[in-house]
Protein backbone atom coordinates (compact mmCIF):
# COMPACT_ATOMS: atom_id res chain seq x y z
CA UNK A 1 0.00 0.00 0.00
CA UNK A 2 2.74 2.30 1.14
CA UNK A 3 4.42 1.48 -2.21
CA UNK A 4 1.68 2.75 -4.11
CA UNK A 5 1.06 5.99 -2.28
CA UNK A 6 4.81 6.90 -2.89
CA UNK A 7 4.59 5.87 -6.51
CA UNK A 8 1.20 8.34 -6.69
CA UNK A 9 2.65 11.03 -4.57
CA UNK A 10 5.40 11.32 -6.99
CA UNK A 11 3.33 11.43 -10.22
CA UNK A 12 1.60 14.29 -8.62
CA UNK A 13 4.27 15.96 -7.50
CA UNK A 14 5.97 15.30 -11.00
CA UNK A 15 2.70 16.94 -12.16
CA UNK A 16 2.95 20.20 -10.40
CA UNK A 17 6.00 20.88 -11.58
CA UNK A 18 5.07 20.25 -15.24
CA UNK A 19 1.98 22.55 -14.87
CA UNK A 20 4.59 24.88 -12.73
CA UNK A 21 6.97 25.14 -16.03
CA UNK A 22 4.10 25.42 -18.45
CA UNK A 23 2.72 28.48 -16.39
CA UNK A 24 6.33 29.69 -16.30
CA UNK A 25 6.36 29.53 -19.70
CA UNK A 26 3.14 31.32 -20.47
CA UNK A 27 4.04 34.13 -18.32
CA UNK A 28 7.64 34.41 -20.68
CA UNK A 29 5.78 34.35 -23.82
CA UNK A 30 3.06 36.68 -22.74
CA UNK A 31 0.10 37.53 -25.69
CA UNK A 32 -2.71 35.22 -26.41
CA UNK A 33 -1.34 32.48 -24.93
CA UNK A 34 -1.00 33.70 -21.53
CA UNK A 35 -4.26 35.36 -21.70
CA UNK A 36 -6.33 32.54 -22.16
CA UNK A 37 -4.07 29.82 -20.26
CA UNK A 38 -2.54 31.61 -17.45
CA UNK A 39 -5.52 31.65 -14.98
CA UNK A 40 -6.57 27.56 -16.06
CA UNK A 41 -3.16 27.05 -15.36
CA UNK A 42 -2.47 28.36 -11.94
CA UNK A 43 -6.07 26.59 -10.62
CA UNK A 44 -4.94 23.34 -11.90
CA UNK A 45 -1.48 24.01 -10.57
CA UNK A 46 -3.08 24.69 -6.78
CA UNK A 47 -5.63 21.79 -7.83
CA UNK A 48 -2.65 19.66 -8.14
CA UNK A 49 -0.82 20.41 -5.22
CA UNK A 50 -3.28 19.91 -2.61
CA UNK A 51 -3.75 16.09 -4.59
CA UNK A 52 0.06 16.00 -3.70
CA UNK A 53 -0.58 17.12 -0.20
CA UNK A 54 -3.09 15.19 0.44
CA UNK A 55 -1.13 12.14 -0.96
CA UNK A 56 1.76 13.12 0.97
CA UNK A 57 -0.13 13.16 4.03
CA UNK A 58 -2.10 9.77 3.61
CA UNK A 59 1.19 8.28 2.49
CA UNK A 60 2.84 9.70 5.77
CA UNK A 61 -0.47 8.42 8.21
CA UNK A 62 0.40 4.55 6.36
CA UNK A 63 3.95 4.48 6.97
CA UNK A 64 3.39 5.94 10.71
CA UNK A 65 1.19 2.85 11.06
CA UNK A 66 3.40 0.18 9.68
CA UNK A 67 1.60 -0.60 6.89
Amino acid sequence: MTKILFYLALIAMFGVLVVLGIGIFSLVRGGYFRERWSNKLMQLRVAMQAVAILLLVILAWAMHRGG
